[in-house]
């Protein structure tokens, strides 16, 4: 019995005692019945706390409306008992053979096991990463790929219709610091005060020199920026694009900030916040009147000058991402973005939408990778920076975005590279990842001694404690993707399938699978081998949400 079977069995058993007790069910739902693992599993396999929430509407005691509900419970097949707790807590323990079921429907459904459709019919739009092409891939940049990467995932699992976006900032003035650094090290004079350094700048300038095939020096110096500007900005984008290829991050869509200029995109955006009524001119400029929508000041979008402001930029980008048919749009900022969200909202409510639902915004807190105990500080490339690749030479690309998914990505954090590269139970990923390729060495054992699936599959001896709770956390699977989804957390994924590794190495230690000797294989050791395996398809469904590689053998 799935925990949707309960969840309906428990809603038309509400739906009985409402009826004889002629209670106002109309505003009832069966959604509002959720159930819960216990935190003790003493306690049963779940719980609900649906007759706290009824009992006053209808003018019952909360403990007297559960007692009621248990005893209409206990008639429902699967189910082995039933208990009130507390001030109306119904504890529900299902017999084995209903919890045993589950194995045999994981591996039924295999990869599809944790999908649902709690965004079916929704277009995301995910916006992630989007560093300047002016160098590397920062650890911050790094970290917003990892968990970007793996929420696109986790929502496409929940039914969403999801669209990874790279917004490719190649308009204004970080883009004309890159080629007078480019100039500068082509020339071999010092790099510009406010340019960038780095071996990677002097890699970038050759190439460019290379790829013109012409003297470059013969040049007046704003053709030679332009040479600099329009071939290094290619030459470091494809650098970045093949470093978040090797890290397993691809995108749907690059959109070039510079398109929105030269279409004329920020034009027909303030036309429209114009007719909404949030445009006025002041001193010479064109102001969005953002302190009605919760900004703390009036933003001026077209400069006196005539030269866009840099929210000109987002207004347009915003608006386009909207007329081509996303629901929601999610960005993903780093740490340093905190001052734009209130802008960001009141610019999305200029137009009509919902803050918070047509635009999120997701700020992730800053990376230091640890080595002996001491953050690294520099980079072999970047010099200043610690760089994507820095990561992925340190400890591979399955190490580096477990790490950087396993935490909750609003909290600053500190990676061990010297605990990621060791092959101990105290290195997460490899606790995740051998514990996959121990079901697949039980699944190899088990064919070589003659334990066969498909010969016999009796739940009801699935009794064992340990296999109790191994079942019970399996069981949550699909709650943790949906949970994982709506909350927009990946690490939720991370931990759970540690969880998952936990009871499933307990459950190996105390029940065997393979006959020992001659003796014969029986139906208990043919249904724990659809145990092993349905554990084995969790942990790589998991692993894959994560974009992390679920091992056969290690």
């Amino acid at each position: 019995m799935t925990p949707q079977d309960l969840a309906r069995e428990l809603f038309e058993r509400i739906l009985v005692v409402a009826q004889r007790g002629s209670f106002e069910t109309s505003n009832l739902v069966a959604d509002e019945v959720v159930l819960e693992r216990p935190k003790n599993r003493d306690h049963g396999d779940w719980a609900s706390s649906i007759s706290l929430k009824l009992a006053k509407p209808w003018g019952l005691n909360p403990r007297e409306l559960a007692t009621q509900l248990a005893l209409e419970l206990e008639s429902v097949q699967g189910i082995a008992s039933v208990e009130v707790a507390g001030p109306g807590f119904i504890n529900i323990r299902l017999d084995a053979a209903s919890a045993g079921a589950l194995a045999k429907t994981i591996v039924d459904v295999a990869s599809e096991y944790g999908n649902g459709d709690v965004y079916r019919g929704v277009k995301l739009n995910l916006e992630f990463v989007s560093a300047n092409p002016t160098g590397p891939i920062h650890m911050g940049g790094t970290r917003w790929a990892a968990v970007g990467d793996s929420l696109a995932r986790i929502l496409q699992a929940a039914g969403g219709e999801v669209t990874r976006e790279y917004y490719f900032n190649d308009h204004g003035a970080q883009i004309d610091r890159f080629s007078r650094s480019l100039i500068a090290a082509h020339l071999g004079e010092p790099a510009p005060e406010d340019g960038y350094g780095g071996a990677y700048i002097h890699d970038i300038a050759e190439r460019v020199a290379a790829a013109y095939a012409q003297d470059l020096s013969v040049l007046p110096r704003d053709e030679m920026q332009e040479v600099f500007r329009s071939i290094g900005v290619e030459l470091m984008f494809g650098e970045i694009k093949a470093s978040l290829h090797e890290f397993g991050v691809d995108f749907d869509v690059y959109f070039h900030e510079d398109s929105l200029h030269e279409s004329r995109a920020v034009e027909r955006a303030v036309e429209r916040l114009r007719q909404q009524g949030h445009i006025f001119e002041q001193d010479g400029a064109t102001w969005l009147r953002t302190t009605d929508l919760g900004d703390d000041k009036d933003r001026v979008i077209i400069k006196s000058d005539g030269q866009a402001a840099y929210i000109a930029g987002d207004l347009a980008y915003y608006l386009d991402k909207r007329e081509r048919g996303f629901d929601r749009n999610i960005i993903m900022l780093g740490a340093d973005h905190h001052g734009y969200v209130a802008r960001m909202m009141a610019m999305c409510a200029a137009f009509g939408d919902e803050p918070g639902v047509n635009l999120e915004i997701m700020i992730g807190q800053m990376v230091n990778l640890v080595r002996d105990g001491q953050p690294m500080r520099m980079s072999k490339r970047a010099g200043t920076i610690v760089t994507l690749e820095d990561l992925v030479e340190a400890v591979g690309v399955d190490a580096g975005r477990y790490a950087l998914v396993r935490s909750s990505s609003d909290s600053q954090l500190d990676i061990d590279l010297d605990l990621l590269g060791k092959k101990t139970n105290d290195n997460p990923v490899f606790y995740v990842q051998y514990a996959h390729a121990r079901t697949c060495a039980v699944a190899r054992n088990a064919k070589a001694s003659g334990v066969r699936r498909e010969d016999g599959f009796a739940p009801e001896l699935l009794d064992h404690e340990a296999e109790s709770q191994l079942l019970g956390v399996l069981q949550e699977f699909p709650r943790i993707v949906a949970q994982a989804a709506e909350l927009r957390e990946p690490h939720r994924v991370a931990r759970y399938i540690e969880e998952v590794a936990g009871y499933y190495h307990r459950w190996y230690d105390k029940c065997r699978v393979i006959p020992q000797a001659d003796e014969e294989v029986t139906d208990l050791q043919r249904t724990r081998l659809w145990l092993n395996d349905a554990t084995g398809h969790v942990i790589r469904n998991g692993l894959g949400l994560l974009g992390v590689s679920a091992p056969e053998r290690m």
